[in-house]
């Protein structure tokens, strides 16, 4: 009986990996650099943030620490955020044909589009390694912790993403409403600025952001080199929030789920 449930299990979870890696094909399909892209679009996004506020502002290092590494550190999470969640956000209406099959478990479509975009996402620490190591900062224990900010990001946007993606499907004017939201949470979690810049007022409530989490562990583990802990009664926080968003938005999906078909 164990064995066969750990084989379904197995089973179940290679088939959406194999969902994902098509899914990701398919969205470049037909472009000349192809999947390069999926890599190239945050590199220059990376590239412009730097020349705006480095040349352009003349931002200074932060805590002596590189600019532009510092920058990384906070942009790299926030891509897959983002991407994350905006792309499993039409992932049912993209896969409608699906939808419509009694047979197959449409649980997996905002899944399979996160995890097509974990695959860039791990590029990119990739990149972001290299390009430490580049200035003269090496690899380190400390880098081990990125780990447990992963995974909470693949549970906080999972929980949007079934919440959006249900949404989407009633009103067609959730992509702009997400896309707007996603543009205030960015100037508001510290990723282009120093929170420790902010008046501390502001700090006391911006700290609350669920994404402020995982920015600030990235940057624990990449810049200050150090565990992040925010402390407990924080910790907990964050994680109890992210679970909540989780089952809120996978009860509000499956409630839904049977209606569907009929909608699209």
């Amino acid at each position: 009986m164990m064995e066969a449930k750990a084989k379904k299990i197995v089973n179940a979870v290679a088939f959406v990996w194999q969902f994902a890696l098509d899914d990701f094909k398919r969205k470049y399909a037909g472009s000349a650099l192809g999947s390069l892209w999926a890599f190239l679009q945050p590199i220059v996004t990376i590239v412009l943030y730097w020349f705006v506020f480095q040349l352009g502002f003349k931002s200074r290092p932060v805590k002596d620490f590189p600019f532009i590494l510092w920058l990384i550190a906070g942009l790299v999470p926030w891509f897959f955020i983002s991407e994350a969640i905006m792309n499993s956000t039409a992932s049912l209406l993209d896969y409608s044909y699906l939808v419509k099959k009694v047979v197959f478990d449409i649980n997996i479509l905002p899944l399979a589009k996160i995890l097509s975009t974990l695959l860039v996402q791990l590029v990119l620490i990739g990149f972001m390694c290299i390009c430490f190591c580049i200035g003269g900062y090496w690899p380190n224990i400390y880098y081990f912790q990125v780990v447990v900010f992963l995974l909470y990001m693949c549970i906080l946007v999972t929980g949007f993403s079934y919440f959006t993606a249900t949404l989407y499907v009633f009103f067609k004017d959730t992509v702009q409403v997400v896309s707007i939201l996603i543009q205030a949470v960015f100037w508001l979690t510290p990723i282009v600025w120093d929170f420790s810049a902010m008046p501390e007022a502001a700090q006391k409530v911006l700290v609350y952001n669920p994404i402020y989490y995982c920015i600030s562990g990235f940057r624990s583990a990449f810049i200050y080199r150090e565990w992040y802990c925010p402390g407990i009664g924080m910790t907990i926080y964050y994680w109890t929030i992210c679970i909540l968003i989780l089952a809120g938005g996978a009860g509000l999906f499956r409630r839904c789920r049977e209606h569907f078909a009929d909608v699209l």
